[in-house]
Order: C-alpha cells, then structure tokens, then sequence
C-alpha cells in the first residue's frame, strides 16, 4: 500500500493492536498454513518480481534467483518443516531448594513488530523476516526500500494479496518521514537492516519505546590469504563474493589482506575470474546482463571518487576503473599498492572496487582486524588447520567463511547477525523464530510446597523443624 499520512499508520497499528492476540493464539497448523500460502504466491508470481529487480538496478534473472528468491523460499519451507518443534514448551530441571515445583519455557509472540528492509536483496530481507515474525506468531508493519521502487511496489501488492492490513502491512514510502513515523509507535520490536548510521538511529528509537531491536548492519568485512593457499582457487571464490550484485552485498568481501609475495598472482588471478564472469574486454563487461548497475547516482559517485582518489594516492588498477555516472555503472576494479591513508579503506565500499593490501606477518594482518570495528563477516583461505584456526581464535566477526565466500549465510540452522559495530542480534531458521519471540519461563507449584516452610517468623527452633521437614520430603521422592 501507498503511503499517505501519519493518521493511516496509527489506524493501521491501533488495528494490529486488537489484532495480536488472536494472531498470537494462532496453532502451528494455522502459521504454516500462513507461511505456505505466502510461498505459493511467491512461486506463481515470482517473474513479476524478477522484471521488477531488473527494472531496479539491472539484476539477472538467474542471479535473482540464486540471491534472492531461492533464499526466501528455503527460509519458509524451514519455517514450515520446523515449525511444530519450535513452538514446543521445553521443560527445565527442577532445582535443589524447589523439588516440588516444574519449570518450563515457552516461546510466545513479542505482539506488534516493525521489519525495514534495504534495497540491495529487496525480497529476500522483506520475505526472510516477515517468515519468520509469522511463524512466531506476530502481526507485522514493514517498509521496504523506496530505492527499489518496482520491488516495492511488487512486495506491497503480494502481501496485501494474502493478509489484511491488521495481520501484515507492506507500507511504500519515500524520504525519511515516514521511517521515523513508525520508528516513533510503541513496538513490541524492531528489525532494522541497512546502514549502520541509520541503524544508530533506529536503536535509539527502539530505547525510548523500550522495543526489543534486531540491527543487521554492514562493515568492512576482510578477506585474508594465508601464504600456503591455493591463489587461483581463492581468486575465483573472492572475485565471485565480491561481485555478485555488484558488489552491493553486506557481507561482500570489502578488502583483501595477502601475504606480500601472493598480491601480484592473485591480483592477476582475481582479473582473469572476472573476464571469465563479465566478459574479456572493458566493453564486454559494461555490456554483460550478468553484471547489475549500482543502485543510484550518489552511490555510482562515491566509488568513483574512491577510485580516483586511491590512483591518486598510489594505488595501481589491475582491471577496471571505469565508471559510466548516467548508466549508474562501475566496472569490477581491483586495486593493487593500497595503504591505509586512501579513502578506499576508510569506510565500507558496497560497491565493486577491491583493495588489496600486502603483508609481511600474519600477526601483522590479525592486529589490522582487531583494530578496527568488528566486521559482518571474515573470510580466510589457506592450507594450514593451525593457522586458519588462528585467525578465528585471535578475531571476531558475525559470520566467517573458511576457503570460500558468502555461502555461510546458506545454512539455516545456525544463525546469521552481526557484532558490535556490524550489527545486534541474529536470525535464519530457529533463530529467526526466536528473534520474534518473547521466551517466558512458567513455574508450576505442585501440591506438596516446601516454600512454606521458609515463611516467618524464623527462629533456631523453626529452622531446625524446617530442615527436617524437607529432608524427609526429599526421602520420599
């Protein structure tokens, strides 16, 4: 739905006010009915959505689907084929002092959820979270980006499709207003995606209305190459993480840390897996239907100003480098000779220009990670269990990838998210229907109380009388 004014979102959230609990009451069979109606409307209208990306920023189709679509589908039949266990009350121990009592959790609905999605995977982080806010039982407001206009546009009219406005409401919307519109109503939770500037922002709205708060957040996220690794291998993995999409992925390779006598063959290596991907020549690849366009002209500018000034500074283009500002194009870049003073390496690229920074210690590299924010994802290639099991123990990350890119975030039954400056929380599979979920411990007094025994008044006598009262019970039992 279009929006108009603040008055509509306040009915719409009064309207899911009244509606959350009969939502909340909903069985298992009735949340996966929900979630199964919403993957058959997916799958029947799934080309509108792919002429639509398309429309957006240049995706593929395939690429699309492999990146977006697939995902989405295999985050509800998870949902779907778990659904009935997560929802299970999980009984605890009893404990020593309250033998006589019983324990368990159960994970309940948080109530009214607020989900805002970025424009880089617009279905996929719309659909992945509203699945998972549904099999927890939640009624839910979303807004997905106004920089994919025909996405949204597509996402708006397949929800409104299958739910009422008082169960999911999809909401389109330009500028900032509307975002702290909805940022400024009493939700149970928010789940924020996108920049971490912005997602500053929301965090600090969710405290003054005391929501719970997911941030999915982005960084600088670093590729290091051990000196025994196998570099072509490595250089077709990394130059397929970092410029599928091009290169506008969270959890995108940002830099690469090599070891100093590996940059020239890698660099090379890395040029000749994007030739093979988009084409030999410059024009080829300007050409190529499998390279996607940068999003808008700001952001077609900005990495254009990273590049001229990275050359300016003393960096070396081992290919690419060009930039087309009206086609919203940036050529697959790869820079050689980078050091720390170019703008390249200063905030995330989210874009397809690759710094490669040398080394000559592997403790070298580690202190450069440590330094520096915790990223969203680390990747490492390398040869050695002991050394790639260094890296891991002497950094932190949301997600690391050993000898590959990206396909971490494939497995549902661990969960994705960042740390610190890249993010709070998580998601995917379970940990996705416990993000939306309130886990409440219930405790259960059996007829025989003990506490009783504890009541006042106290006194050596009673304390003595109390002991062997509850010696005798435990003899019993």
């Amino acid at each position: 739905m279009q929006f108009i004014d603040s008055r509509q979102i306040n009915r719409i959230f009064e309207d899911q006010g009244r509606k959350r609990w009969s939502v909340a009451a909903t069985t298992a069979p009735e949340r996966i009915a929900k979630l199964k109606k919403l993957r058959k409307a997916l799958v029947k209208r799934k080309n509108e959505f792919f002429d639509a990306v398309w429309k957006d920023f240049r995706k593929s189709r395939f690429e699309a689907w492999t990146t977006e679509f697939l995902p989405a589908i295999e985050e509800i039949d998870y949902a779907i084929g778990h659904l009935k266990k997560w929802m299970k009350d999980r009984p605890a121990k009893r404990t020593l002092i309250l033998p006589t009592t019983h324990s368990y959790s159960r994970f309940e609905p948080k109530g009214r959820v607020l989900i805002m999605s970025p424009w880089n995977y617009p279905l996929l982080l719309l659909v992945s979270p509203i699945a998972s806010a549904i099999a927890a039982g939640n009624v839910i407001i979303a807004k997905p980006s106004n920089k994919t206009p025909c996405v949204s546009a597509f996402l708006a009219s397949l929800f409104e499709s299958l739910f009422e406005k008082d169960e999911i409401a999809v909401i389109e919307a330009s500028g900032s207003a509307i975002g702290d519109t909805l940022l400024q109503l009493p939700f149970d939770h928010m789940f924020f995606t996108g920049s971490s500037k912005i997602g500053a922002h929301v965090g600090e709205m969710s405290q003054k209305v005391h929501a719970g708060l997911t941030l999915e957040l982005g960084g600088k996220s670093p590729v290091i190459v051990l000196d025994d690794a196998d570099v072509k291998d490595a250089a077709k993995k990394i130059a397929w993480g970092k410029f599928i999409n091009a290169g506008q992925t969270c959890i995108a390779p940002d830099y690469v840390l090599c070891a100093r006598s590996k940059v020239e063959s890698l660099a090379s290596e890395i040029a000749q897996s994007i030739k093979a991907m988009y084409g030999e020549t410059e024009e080829d690849r300007k050409n190529s239907v499998d390279f996607a366009r940068i999003i808008d002209k700001a952001s077609t500018e900005k990495l254009q100003g990273l590049i001229y000034d990275a050359v300016e500074k003393g960096a070396a283009i081992s290919i690419g480098g060009k930039c087309v500002i009206g086609e919203r194009y940036v050529a697959p870049t790869v820079l050689k000779d980078v050091t720390l003073q170019m703008k390249v390496m200063s905030g995330e690229i989210f874009g397809p220009v690759l710094p490669i920074l040398a080394y000559d210690s592997l403790e070298n590299a580690l202190h450069y990670v440590q330094d520096n924010p915790k990223p969203l994802a680390l990747y490492v290639f390398g040869k050695s269990p002991k050394a790639i099991r260094s890296v891991i123990a002497q950094t932190t990350s949301g997600s690391t990838c050993v000898n590959n890119c990206i396909i971490q975030i494939e497995n549902l039954s661990v969960p994705f998210g960042g740390v610190g400056n890249s993010g709070i929380g998580n998601y995917h599979g379970f940990y996705g229907f416990k993000t939306f979920s309130h886990e409440r411990n219930v405790m259960k007094q059996c007829p025989v109380d003990v506490v009783k025994f504890f009541h006042a008044p106290y006194g050596k006598s009673k304390a003595q009388a109390t002991v062997q009262k509850v010696l005798s019970i435990f003899k019993k039992m």
